[in-house]
Parts: structure tokens; C-alpha cells; sequence
């Protein structure tokens, strides 16, 4: 598994011991996502995944895994995880009397979209089967150095007490809002593939 490293200088104290992933996505293209990150609040954005999974399967780490990202709103769930960020466009509009869909921000998608009714939206940008590959990688990784359970919720809807699971959870497990991971992530796929 090849991780390509990209630290980002951050001023964000440094964690407990990590007992969480947090699976997430982008929301917007990974170059998208990458340029965001530079000029966000001069460069010194306030909140930052440790790793980012490309839908070509490409790992990107941002930053060491001791330090806080305070990528979620949860204080309790940023001190003790390790945030796993995918690239995905999440929900999706159709353009009316036009051949694709977009995304909040405008990027247009020509593909097969996930057609699944969830928060409020229909549609939705697919993950990739590398991506989903080369996510399981590094979540057995982040397990077999950092001591993390290799066991996951599997679902994306919200759980009562979630910062107590110990293992891998979405950010939209404690957040009732959050559509990441969304319906088009493969739970049963990724379940079997970690047993493996």
C-alpha cells in the first residue's frame, strides 16, 4: 500500500489513544478538496483528516496520526480517532433537461449515479471499488499499528453513544445531519473485505 505523505503544518494538540476511525467524505473532487484545504482560513485550516483516499485509490496522509485534526464536532470523538476522508462528490441534483447530475458546489457528473431516498436527497456520487479497496487497507493498517478494533457499525444513520464504539464509524453515526458516508457506500462489501 503505497501512502503519499503530505503533512500540513497545524498548530492542533496532540490526541489520546486513538480507538475510532472516522470513515468521511470530500464532498467535491480531491483536487478540489486539496485547493480548499490550501486557502482556507491562509492556509491554516481548522479541522483536517489525517488520510485521504482518492477514487483512484491513491492515499494521501495529511497529517500524523497523534495529532488532532478536529475534524468532526465532537471534541470526544476527535481526541480518540483517526479520520479516514474518501473522496466523493455525496449527493447529487439532476440538471433539468440535461444528461447529468451535479453536486452543491456545481462539478458535474455524467455517470451512473446511486438513486437511494436518504436525508432529504436522491441522488448520489458512487465510490469507487479500488477506493473501497485501498480504504479496507489502510483501516487494517491504522488497526494493526494503533490498536483499533477492526470492527465496523455498518450503517450510516445515527447511534445513540457513539463515542464509546471502539472500531470504525462515519461521521454521519453521530451526526443526525452529516450525509457521509452516504447510501452509496457499500457497508456489506466493506465488512466482508475487512473479515478477509
Amino acid at each position: 500500500m503505497e501512502i503519499i505523505e503530505n503533512f500540513i503544518e497545524s498548530k492542533f494538540k496532540e490526541g489520546v489513544r486513538k480507538t475510532q476511525i472516522v470513515l468521511t467524505h470530500t464532498s467535491r473532487t480531491l483536487f478540489d478538496y486539496m485547493v480548499s484545504i490550501k486557502f482556507r482560513f491562509n492556509g491554516k485550516p481548522i479541522k483536517l483528516p489525517h488520510y485521504l483516499v482518492g477514487r483512484d485509490g491513491k492515499i494521501i496522509k495529511l497529517l500524523d496520526e497523534s495529532i488532532n485534526g478536529n475534524f468532526t464536532n465532537n471534541d470526544k470523538v476527535n481526541n480518540k480517532c483517526i479520520v479516514v476522508c474518501l473522496e466523493n462528490l455525496g449527493w447529487l441534483e439532476k440538471e433539468p433537461l440535461k444528461l447529468h447530475h451535479i453536486n452543491w458546489i456545481g462539478n458535474i457528473y455524467k455517470e451512473k449515479v446511486v438513486d437511494r431516498k436518504w436525508r432529504d436527497y436522491i441522488f448520489w456520487h458512487p465510490y469507487t471499488d479500488v477506493q473501497m479497496e485501498k480504504t479496507v487497507d489502510l483501516c487494517k493498517d491504522l488497526s494493526n499499528r494503533f490498536n483499533i478494533q477492526l470492527k465496523c457499525i455498518g450503517h450510516n444513520t445515527k447511534v445513540k453513544g457513539v463515542e464509546s464504539f471502539l472500531g470504525i464509524i462515519t461521521r454521519s453515526n453521530f451526526d443526525e445531519f452529516a450525509t457521509d458516508l452516504s447510501p452509496a457506500f457499500d457497508f456489506e462489501k466493506f465488512n466482508k473485505l475487512l473479515e478477509k
